[in-house]
């Protein structure tokens, strides 16, 4: 799966983008942030609070409890603000 890092999230992490094989057990988008954070330092401290981060799968917005399904993307960034 494409996965995308935004804002801070991709600040803390490195990276802009990666695939990732989603491993077997990992279902929803909660289950795969809580998968990255494991990842290392700079994954840890992206997910480290994961009520914050937000999600879209597929260029859609995603509750923490959205299964993963077939999507091919899913990206990860900050609560946004309007103004």
């Amino acid at each position: 799966m494409k996965v995308l890092y935004f804002a801070w999230v991709r600040e803390r992490i490195g990276l802009e983008a990666e695939e990732v094989a989603v491993p077997e057990g990992v279902a929803t988008v909660a289950e795969l942030a809580a998968h990255l954070a494991a990842r290392g330092e700079g994954y840890a401290r992206a997910f480290e609070n994961p009520r914050i981060v937000r999600a879209a799968l597929d260029r859609r917005h995603a509750r923490p409890d959205t299964p993963l399904g077939g999507a091919r993307e899913i990206a990860f960034f900050p609560p946004m603000t309007g103004g």
